[in-house]
Formats: structure tokens, sequence, C-alpha cells
């Protein structure tokens, strides 16, 4: 890898690090790792802190994904360094520098990073996501079923196999990282996500 290729994805980890909802939370008067699921994620902001708050937190995590990746991309920089800007920012995001490595699940930034790297194929899953959202009004299943599409459908559409195996990576961590909401899944007890949830 060149220079040029380390320092983006340095920079992409970096980015990713950023806590944008507990950055937000505060703003709101929240310390959002200690209200709601505890999570920095855009579902726990909207939660405790409001749905301005929350939109906001997904459109920024969604950014730490798609900025690397973009700039790789413009720079013309092989699909590897590309591939591996996009995993340093998802890693950010899930074991960022500045919260002690404690961070959300990755689903908005897995989502920036998909919609610069297959468009074609995030809008399909974002379909995927907003079914499933609308008929159980569960963000952690739509989360995971979304997840868990994503190499299949990138497949499907023939991106490169370093795309997919980077898809079924982020996948399985998305997965991990949710398994609380399965556990509570399994049990009945997770919470439904219904207009209520933003007041």
């Amino acid at each position: 890898m060149t220079a040029i290729g380390i320092v983006i994805v340095a920079s992409a980890y970096l980015l990713g690090s950023i806590p944008s909802g507990y950055i937000l939370g505060n703003w709101a008067g929240v310390d959002v790792r200690k209200a709601g699921s505890g999570n920095v994620g855009a579902t726990n902001v909207a939660r405790v802190a409001g749905k301005l708050h929350g939109v906001l937190t997904l459109v920024a995590d969604a950014a730490k994904g798609f900025i690397p990746v973009i700039m790789a991309s413009r720079l013309d920089l092989s699909s590897t360094v590309v591939t591996c800007a996009a995993v340093a920012a998802f890693v950010g995001h899930l074991y960022p520098l500045f919260l002690r490595f404690q961070g959300g699940k990755g689903v908005a930034t897995a989502l920036g990073a998909l919609l610069a790297m297959a468009p074609l194929a995030a809008l399909v899953l974002i379909g995927v996501f907003a079914l499933v959202a609308l008929s159980s009004r569960i963000v952690s299943l739509s989360s995971m079923v979304a997840a868990a599409a994503a190499p299949i459908t990138l497949w499907f559409f023939s991106y490169s196999p370093i795309s997919i195996a980077m898809s079924a990576f982020l996948a399985a961590m998305i997965i991990l990282r949710h398994r609380d909401n399965i556990r509570r899944l399994l049990a009945g007890t997770e919470p439904r996500f219904g207009f209520a949830s933003f007041q």
C-alpha cells in the first residue's frame, strides 16, 4: 500500500471514531451512553434526545463511511485501498479512539460506505430495511436483515469479490453487535420503534 493509501485508511479510522451520536446527545443535554439502550447510534439518540438529533446522527454516521471511500475513489487508489478505507471507517465507529473503543453498531457507517462503493446495491438494501421496518417496527431486526442481505445483493449485481467479502465482514460484525437485541427478539421484549419513540 502506498503512503497516500496508508494516510487515507488511517484518516478513515479517525473519521469513523468521531462519536456523532454522543456529541449530538450532549448538545441536547443527554449522555446517550447512560440513557435508553446506552448505544451511541441514531436509534437510541432519537429515543432519548429527539427525532432531529437522531436524524442528524444518522446522516453524520453515514457520512463517516461515505467520505473516505469517495476520497479514495477520487484519488484513483486501488480497490484494496478503497475497501480498507471503508472497513477502517466502520471499525472506527465500532471501536472509536475518542470513546475508549466503546462505539455503536455500525449500520449507518456501513450504509455510507456502501452508498459510495456500491450505490445500486445500497439502494436495494435501503429498500429491504424499509420493508422490514414498516412490517415489524423493529429497527434492530431491519438492520440485521439488511446486513445479512448485503453480500447476496452485491453478488447479484456482480460487484467485485473484494467488495462482496467486505460486505460479508460488515454484516457479520453488525449482527454480532446486535447480540443483545437478538436475545430480546427471542424473548419477545425488543422494543418497537413507533412514532411515539420520537417524542
